[in-house]
């Protein structure tokens, strides 16, 4: 019965480290930042693409 509770206890300790973990959020961070930043870049490009395309034309 002792082994039970122990594997139990070591189950929950596991689970518990496992929640604090917080090791690689900053890199997912990083890269939703990155992906918000080339999402506004895309936007920005084919809202301006014809008007940035005349002005080069121009030149």
């Amino acid at each position: 019965m002792l082994g039970l509770i122990t594997k139990v206890h070591n189950r929950v300790t596991d689970l518990k480290k496992f929640g604090k973990n917080e090791s690689g959020a900053t890199a997912i961070e990083y890269g939703l930042i990155a992906a918000g930043i080339a999402v506004a870049i895309i936007a920005a490009v084919f809202a301006l693409g014809d008007e940035v395309k005349g002005f080069f034309e121009d030149i």
